[in-house]
């Protein structure tokens, strides 16, 4: 099955002057992750800051554009893994080793199986 790895933490600890040791080691071991989840990763990516979002809400059938995220929130979604693996309990052996920087977490969501 495949599956949705959503990273949620707190992005202020990722923010403007966030260059230091501290940061440069949580890229390291996203690195070290992503290599080591190999063939099981199927893409992934992480997530400009939420000031950069951008939300299409459809209310009763009207549609409008809102700046920012959808809901003001304490952690925000910063990123993602789509990876491939034989059922639920090796996917959260798996999103129990996603590196966080500090607090926050990874919610595992199953890709739907639509067939034409």
């Amino acid at each position: 099955m495949q599956y949705a790895l959503l990273l949620y933490e707190d992005e202020s600890v990722y923010g403007p002057g966030k260059s230091g040791p501290e940061m440069r080691g949580i890229v390291a071991r996203h690195i070290a992750f992503r290599e080591e989840l190999g063939a099981t990763r199927l893409g992934g990516a992480g997530l400009a800051a939420t000031a950069s979002a951008t939300t299409v809400r459809t209310t009763k059938g009207k549609q409008t554009v809102h700046d920012g995220p959808f809901a003001e929130i304490k952690e925000q979604l910063g990123g993602f893994y789509l990876i491939e693996a034989p059922d639920l309990d090796a996917t959260i052996a798996i999103a129990k080793r996603v590196p966080v920087l500090r607090d926050g977490a990874v919610e595992i969501r199953p890709l739907l199986q639509i067939r034409e």
